[in-house]
C-alpha cells in the first residue's frame, strides 16, 4: 500500500469530520467514495459494519471518525488544532458528547419515521440545550477553546451545519448569533470547499483518487 486508503460518503457527516482530519495534517490519501446503498465487496471485507468513514493504513484499520481525527492530527498538527495539548482531554469529551447526546435527537430530528414518530420537533427541541452550551462558548472569541479553531470545532461542526439543513428557515432565524456566525464561518470557508468535492462511486479498477486535491 502506497498511501492509506479513505473510505468516505460526501454528505456524511461523520465522513467529513475524517475527511476535516486528513485535510487539517495536511495528509494524503486515497479516497474511495462509497455508494451506502451498493457498498463494494472490498470495502466489507476492510471493514464489515459497513459504515463510513473507514482509513485503511494497511496494517490497521480505523473505523470510527473520531479516531481518524484523533490519528491524523497525532501525525501532523501544522495549525496547532490541539492547541499545544491544553484542555485537549476536554475538546475530545466535548466531541464525544455530540455524538452521545446531540446526534441521537439529530438522527430523530431529521428521520422521524426511520424511529416511527410522527414528526422531529420534540427530538429538535432536546437537542437546544446543546445549541445555547455551544452558543455560550462561542460567544467568547467565536470558538469552541480559547478563542482560536480547535480539533473540537472541527469534530462538531459538520453535525451542527446537518442540523441546521433539516429546516434551514427556522434555524438561521433563531436568537443564537455566535452559533449561527460559527456555522457560517466554516460553510463559507476555503476548508470546507476543499473536502467536500464530488466524486464519482469508487469501483475495482478505478484510478486512484488522492485527497485532498492540490
Amino acid at each position: 500500500m502506497t498511501r492509506p486508503i479513505l473510505y468516505s460518503f460526501r454528505r456524511c457527516p461523520y465522513a467529513m469530520r475524517g475527511r476535516l482530519g486528513i485535510q487539517a495534517a495536511q495528509l494524503e490519501v486515497e479516497l474511495r467514495e462509497i455508494l451506502l446503498r451498493d457498498k463494494p465487496e472490498t470495502f466489507l471485507q476492510t471493514s464489515p459494519k459497513g459504515t463510513v468513514p473507514v482509513l485503511d493504513l494497511g496494517d490497521q484499520v480505523i473505523e470510527e471518525s473520531h479516531d481518524i481525527l484523533k490519528w491524523a492530527l497525532a501525525q501532523s498538527d501544522p495549525e496547532d488544532l490541539q492547541h499545544g495539548g491544553q484542555d485537549l482531554d476536554e475538546m475530545h469529551a466535548l466531541i464525544e458528547q455530540s455524538d452521545k447526546e446531540f446526534k441521537p435527537l439529530l438522527d430523530r430530528y431529521k428521520y422521524p419515521t426511520r424511529y416511527e414518530l410522527d414528526g422531529g420537533e420534540a427530538a429538535r427541541d432536546r437537542a437546544l440545550p446543546f445549541l445555547d452550551m455551544l452558543d455560550a462558548r462561542l460567544a467568547d472569541g467565536g470558538f469552541l477553546f480559547h478563542g482560536r479553531i480547535s480539533v473540537a470545532d472541527l469534530g462538531i461542526w459538520p453535525f451542527i451545519r446537518q442540523f441546521a439543513h433539516v429546516d434551514r428557515d427556522w434555524f438561521w432565524a433563531q436568537d443564537r448569533p455566535p452559533l449561527i456566525a460559527w456555522l457560517d464561518y466554516f460553510l463559507n470557508s476555503d476548508r470546507f470547499g476543499q473536502i467536500m468535492p464530488k466524486f464519482t462511486p469508487w469501483k475495482i479498477g478505478d484510478e486512484p483518487v488522492l485527497f485532498p486535491i492540490k
